[in-house]
């Protein structure tokens, strides 16, 4: 994984206590439950966030070439393809209401170094974090303030913060890598960090961490996506898949989709609608919007 972004630095490195949460199994939640399908010519490899419009962000791969390019889906049915200039992939991970869109992609030099951007409209601008070999942006709030994640080594990967163009680095205490992928309008981080790639999803608010576990889940927890009510959702890995949950109010709920091997989460809105896809098989998916209770 990897995240984006340019001009100079604060670097803060923030290692402060942090409680965690581990709860009792899940109920699966009631959802309703809004599909959609990749354009012609291309695949969707992942859908992520969602604007408080209802608009989404995500990848599809282009069948023909296989490179990934990134793109918004409007709650009119509506795909806009987007490729960052001199790639070789594009990502799209969070959108704000501005309709700024946050993302990633892979310069054309093999092997590629990752690098985020920005992109409103036709404006664009890359984001590096200063010195570090890739750089990943994964989300934006209403005030501009975003997130994502950078590294400057092969072993050690750290999240950061970027205000009016000043980073400030996260790094849950310990962790060989931490994810920031989601930023709320009040500042309230989700993300996941690993040690040994065992993951532990993770909210961030006021500078203190709280890890947040769902119950047995073999192979690890990542948050995703979080709204100002503080609702987040994510996936855990339990056997050879994963699945999507809601975590509300210290309880986690199950997303799940009839006849589906199992169901992703990308993103919430402030409205509470999530957005994520759905497989029927690896290759077999949908797109989706949902609330769910």
């Amino acid at each position: 994984m990897s995240l984006p972004r340019p001009v100079y630095v604060l670097l803060i490195a923030i290692v402060l206590f942090l409680p965690t949460v581990f709860l009792q199994a899940a109920e699966n939640a009631t959802c309703s439950f809004s599909t959609f399908s990749a354009p012609s010519g291309y695949t969707l490899n992942l859908v992520n966030g969602i604007a408080d419009d209802g608009t989404v962000v995500g990848q599809l791969t282009d069948n023909e070439t296989l490179a990934n390019v990134g793109f918004t889906y409007s709650t009119a049915g509506v795909f806009t393809k987007y490729t960052a200039p001199n790639s070789q992939n594009t990502w799209m991970y969070g959108r704000n209401s501005n309709g700024v869109n946050a993302g990633s992609y892979q310069t054309k030099k093999y092997p590629g170094s990752m690098y985020g951007f920005f992109l409103q409209g036709s404006q664009f601008a890359t984001v590096r974090y200063p010195k570090a070999t890739n750089t990943w942006l994964f989300d934006v709030n209403q005030s501009g303030t975003a997130v994502g994640s950078f590294s400057a080594s092969q072993t050690v990967t750290k999240a950061f913060l970027l205000v009016n163009g000043q980073f400030t680095t996260l790094a849950y205490p310990n962790a060989l890598s931490t994810y920031a992928e989601s930023i709320s309008d009040n500042g309230i981080i989700a993300g996941f960090y690993e040690n040994n790639d065992i993951p532990s999803g993770f909210l961030w608010q006021s500078g203190k961490f709280t890890s947040i576990n769902y119950p047995k889940a073999k192979w690890g927890t990542a948050l995703l996506g979080v709204n100002n009510s503080g609702a987040a959702v994510g996936i855990h890995y339990s056997g050879d898949n994963s699945f999507g949950f809601l975590y509300e109010n210290g309880t986690f709920k199950n997303i799940v989709y009839s006849g589906a091997k199992f169901v992703t989460t990308g993103g919430i809105n402030n409205n509470g609608v999530i957005s994520g896809q759905i497989y029927f098989t690896l290759t077999d998916t949908l797109g989706y919007t949902a609330t769910c209770k």
